[in-house]
């Protein structure tokens, strides 16, 4: 029975151990084809046989259009052809990553092209694990590219394709997908707290936590492994199953916090979506043009002139957020009209923030009356599943009340007051679009909602930014909950629970292996002993 239940997980095991040495196989021969036993810098003419044909690559690294100096990266064993081919540099390598001013030539025509800094980075110690050389020259267009097409013409050199730097990082160890993830984060992030949570997760602090549990899991699984191949034999010590109950356990409730997030990193990630509503002339327009400082949508006396969703991006004290101005909410028979409020209630369901515009000048003079009357007002803009019998979601509603220039001091005084009394009413700011009167008051209470809903990207745990690492979490959540669910039933199953857990976690970080399962069995149990 032994032996039988041992063949079963090895005929389990072996698929992925196979795929791993065939793997490992297929990366040794593209990294060795044609590749010299020891680095040296060949002559153009000389090109060493199977260099040609071999993977490297190059690339503008540096932005498009005119610049002071533009950077073009190239990768490959062919690199240390182009450095040689194109900068003059002597048949012994140079030092690495020290700058040398060069003049850079055409390999062919011997065309000095420009005159720029040439570094080397001889792998492993650059940034895609392979010979590396960076030409820092002038950014004008035309010396850009000239360089590019002098690259082009060195054997063994092809342009990279979208991302591929990285990608050969990724494969050489460089990176895992979440520091990759966090990279190309970095290079498109557009606020302060965009860029400090990319540059978080490029530093690997997520990377970590899942490796940490990619880690605890793979011990999990060894020892349910080694439970089922040697207990008959007692050769495992009791209480195994017990503790790996309990390191399941706390997986699940970690796994359970990090989950739990509210989703903060993916909405700093994405920007936070901020939707103006309100009745027709209640000045959201006018609010749109105020926050972006120019006049992004139309405004005018006729009710229902914006009939479409109107959106801008804006940078509210660091924070990313998506604006978006809407039709206003009134029963209307024109059809399109109608299609323009149905898409501004659709957009409030799927807002992170609403601000509820109302006029001031369409308030009752009585300031209970006024509170009352913002209540219904309040209950006709949100979407029924959110309208509550008492609490408005403070989180995730300000209520702006437009043209208090048109309010006497006294009456807005009488209102404030009232509002603030009036129990489970979310945060009021009174403003004037036309006097600029509020709206510091207004932009900081602003501020202070989107910092609640992307959190300090600084401060606690690393947090969610994708949502595919949402997506393998929960697969990896519900696992768990399989190896708890056949734990006492059957414990090939149960084992496979934690086996699917390992994976989906794996995908995150892009590293997984079963072989590794095998060096821990070997590792922390000493069979036969």
């Amino acid at each position: 029975m032994k032996q039988h239940v041992y063949y079963q997980h090895l005929k389990v095991m072996l698929p992925s151990i196979y795929r791993g040495i065939w793997g490992a196989a297929v990366h040794t021969l593209k990294t060795s084809r044609g590749t010299p036993t020891c680095r040296f810098l060949s002559t153009c003419e000389g090109v060493p046989f199977g260099l040609a044909d071999a993977e490297s690559i190059f690339a503008l690294s540096s932005g498009h259009g005119r610049c002071g100096v533009a950077v073009v990266r190239a990768s490959g064993p062919a690199s240390a052809t182009a450095l040689r081919c194109m900068a003059g540099v002597s048949r012994s390598p140079p030092p690495p990553r020290t700058a040398l001013l060069r003049s850079i030539r055409d390999p062919i025509s011997k065309e000095v092209l420009d005159r720029g800094l040439v570094f080397w980075f001889p792998g492993p110690h650059s940034f895609t694990g392979e010979d590396s050389v960076e030409f820092h020259i002038h950014g004008g267009p035309a010396v850009i590219t000239a360089v590019l097409q002098a690259l082009g013409s060195v054997p063994g050199m092809r342009p990279a394709e979208a991302g591929e730097f990285t990608r050969r990082a990724f494969q050489a160890g460089k990176l895992d997908l979440t520091e990759v993830e966090g990279l190309g984060d970095l290079i498109h992030a557009e606020t302060e707290a965009q860029r400090r949570q990319a540059l978080r997760q490029m530093s690997g602090e997520l990377g970590h936590l899942y490796q940490d549990w990619t880690h605890r899991l793979k011990r999990c699984l060894a020892h349910v492994e080694a439970f089922i191949d040697f207990s008959e034999d007692e050769l495992i010590e009791d209480g195994v199953l017990n503790q790996v109950d309990r390191w399941v356990c706390d997986l699940q409730a970690e796994m359970e916090r990090h989950l739990k997030d509210e989703r903060r990193g993916e909405r700093l990630r994405s920007g936070v979506q901020v939707v103006i509503a309100g009745a027709t002339n209640a000045g959201k327009s006018s609010l749109l043009n105020t926050l972006c400082q120019r006049p992004a949508a139309i405004v005018s006396p006729i009710a229902g002139t914006t009939r479409d969703i109107v959106e801008t991006a804006l940078d509210i004290g660091g924070f990313p957020v998506l604006l978006s101005d809407t039709a206003g909410l009134r029963e209307s028979p024109d059809l399109v009209e109608r299609e323009g409020v149905r898409r501004a209630r659709e957009r409030v369901e799927q807002a992170d923030l609403t601000l509820v515009v109302a006029d001031c000048a369409d308030l009752p003079s009585d300031a209970q009356q006024a509170a009352a009357f913002l209540q219904e007002h309040l209950r006709s803009v949100l979407p029924p599943q959110e309208q509550p019998e008492t609490v408005f979601p403070a989180d995730r509603l300000l209520l702006v009340l437009n043209k208090m220039d048109l309010l006497p001091e006294e009456q807005r005084l009488e209102l404030d007051g009232e509002l603030r009394q009036v129990s489970g009413f979310p945060p009021v700011c009174l403003i004037s679009c036309h006097t600029k009167e509020g709206v510091h008051d207004f932009l900081t209470v602003l501020h202070s909602s989107v910092k609640t809903l992307c959190g300090d990207p600084l401060s606690g745990a690393p947090t969610l930014t994708q949502a595919r690492h949402r997506a393998h979490l929960q697969q990896c959540f519900a696992a768990m909950a399989q190896y708890q669910r056949y734990r006492d039933l059957d414990l090939a199953l149960a084992a496979e629970g934690v086996r699917l857990a390992l994976t989906s976690l794996g995908r995150i970080t892009g590293r997984v292996g079963a072989e590794e399962i095998l060096d821990i069995i070997f590792k922390d149990f000493c069979i036969g002993k």
